[in-house]
């Protein structure tokens, strides 16, 4: 296969040969690497892993998601029902404090809530919280949240995304203080934020009794290091005591090694090709024409890229849809491999010579290229456009791309609604607009009825494989690299969870 691994096996025997780390358990602190910049802490106003991440340790939701069983238990809230089905009553956790030391109480989850759900607060991802209309206080304990109509997958979110901020703290920073100064409730607090580079995490002593626990070790201090070459260099110096996200082929060498931790994990990523089927970017893009699209789809050897490049628990995907959210159809149309029959398409749709096209991407460089062989074998010439990931997004948002290369966790939220419905239903990132599409969504996506529910969804997914919208390429796989003195066992949803890590 004509492509190049992420980094040569002669880098890292230059890492190897700068010595053995030693974690820093003796200062009770986790240092850690992040490898791309995150743009905001407040877990509203960005769409990157790397936020969750810090969400999940910095902040509570009224749900809590237990990552082994999938069972939902309470945090912030102690029980809830539903009164009707748009409206939903949660009893509060008493007792529990902020990091300022502010009290919680149903104050801070109405505040929080129609802060978040009125889409003139520009809340990045607004699938995550446009479902919410808004949230009453019953009584200082009892708050209610009222849905734009039946949402099923409500707790999902509330268990996931949706974070409660402290409502006199938010009220007078705003987005831009809570960037710099975050308050959570959660098992750590912020000491300090150099934004986008440096992010230093406290244990909360003060932490609630809730099913997250306790954080067990003292300090996490987390730094940007976009190179991976430059993370693992400091692994072996003792800079670092955690890293993420290692390629394949550096993960097999360090393992063999047997001197650090290294733990591969399946997670709810996938890769895919977007491709602007509605003409977003000019009407004459070959994208618009469904010969093509398909052509692309049969031109890109994705099982060779899954066994050659990202290894580990990754699998092909067909569906526009992670395989184990509710209502992701698997019975839809499949790509195999077949160049000839991409070039027969090609030439079907008028271009038997082939084009040339910008192809955008942002991360996984080595991915990328792959792809970009595989469409110079049936004629076409992709130009790669490797850019940061929020230029990429506001780009895409504009409807100025035609072809990329990009990835979505989902949240974490098993769900359909939060991959398909989020790309799907004629939002900023929709490059099909397909009216019948999203008419299916709309009732997936508000039936109380699951099996209403799945119906919809596959009739979605359905066409969205026959026409090629999208191509689902693979799902991702994460190594996790740590020293030998700390234990920590990931989990398929991708979220670290640094309050669930403990030294030996």
């Amino acid at each position: 296969m004509k492509t190049r691994l992420l980094m040569s096996s002669v880098a890292l025997a230059a890492v190897l040969a700068s010595g053995q780390a030693m974690a820093d358990k003796a200062s009770d602190t986790l240092n850690a690497a992040f490898t791309k910049e995150l743009e905001s802490v407040d877990s509203y106003f960005n769409s990157a892993r790397e936020g969750v991440i810090l969400q999940r340790s910095i902040w509570d939701g009224l749900i809590y998601s237990n990552p082994q069983t999938g069972e939902y238990q309470g945090n912030l809230a102690t029980s809830w029902k539903w009164v009707d089905d748009t409206t939903l009553e949660f009893k509060l956790r008493e007792g529990v404090k902020f990091h300022n030391g502010e009290e919680f109480d149903a104050e801070d989850v109405v505040y929080t809530v129609n802060f978040v759900a009125n889409p003139e607060n520009g809340v990045v991802v607004q699938r995550n919280v446009n479902w919410m209309k808004s949230a009453e206080k019953v009584d200082k304990y009892t708050v209610r949240i009222t849905t734009n109509g039946p949402f099923p997958a409500a707790l999902e979110y509330l268990a996931g995304p949706v974070s409660i901020y402290p409502n006199e703290y938010y009220a007078k920073v705003g987005p831009p203080g809570m960037a710099l100064k975050p308050v959570g409730t959660g098992p750590y607090q912020v000491e300090s934020v150099e934004p986008g580079k440096h992010f230093v995490l406290k244990k909360f002593d003060g932490y609630h009794d809730g099913p997250k626990g306790k954080a067990a070790i003292g300090t996490v201090d987390i730094r940007t290091i976009p190179d991976v070459n430059t993370q693992l260099a400091e692994l072996f110096s003792g800079g670092l005591d955690f890293v993420w996200g290692v390629p394949s082929d550096q993960a097999e060498k360090l393992a063999a090694m047997g001197r650090f931790n290294v733990v591969n994990e399946s997670t709810m990523r996938i890769g895919y090709l977007e491709l602007d089927a509605a003409g977003r970017s000019g009407k004459d893009n070959p994208m618009t024409k469904s010969a093509v699209r398909r052509a692309i789809a049969h031109a890109i050897d994705r099982q060779a890229i899954v066994d050659n490049l990202l290894k580990g628990k990754s699998k092909v995907v067909n569906s526009a849809c992670f395989p184990s959210q509710l209502g992701c159809e698997q019975d839809v149309t499949v790509y195999d491999y077949d160049p000839e029959k991409a070039k027969a398409l090609l030439a079907e749709a008028g271009y038997p010579e082939g084009f040339a096209i910008d192809f955008y991407a942002y991360r996984d460089r080595g991915y990328a290229e792959a792809m970009l062989a595989y469409l110079a074998e049936v004629g076409i010439t992709a130009n790669l456009k490797y850019l940061q990931y929020s230029a990429l997004r506001d780009l895409r948002r504009n409807g100025e791309t035609s072809l990329g290369f990009q990835t979505w966790g989902s949240y974490s939220v098993n769900d359909a609604s939060a991959i398909t419905s989020e790309f799907f239903k004629h939002g900023a990132e929709d490059f099909a607009r397909d009216d019948e599409v999203k008419g299916w969504l709309d009732v997936a996506d508000t039936s109380v009825d699951t099996g209403v529910r799945k119906e919809n969804y596959s009739k979605a997914l359905k066409k969205i494989a026959d026409e090629a919208y999208w191509i689902p390429l693979f799902s991702y796989n994460s190594n996790y690299v740590f020293t030998a003195d700390a234990e920590y066992t990931p989990t398929p949803d991708e979220v670290v969870r640094f309050f669930q890590m403990r030294w030996k």
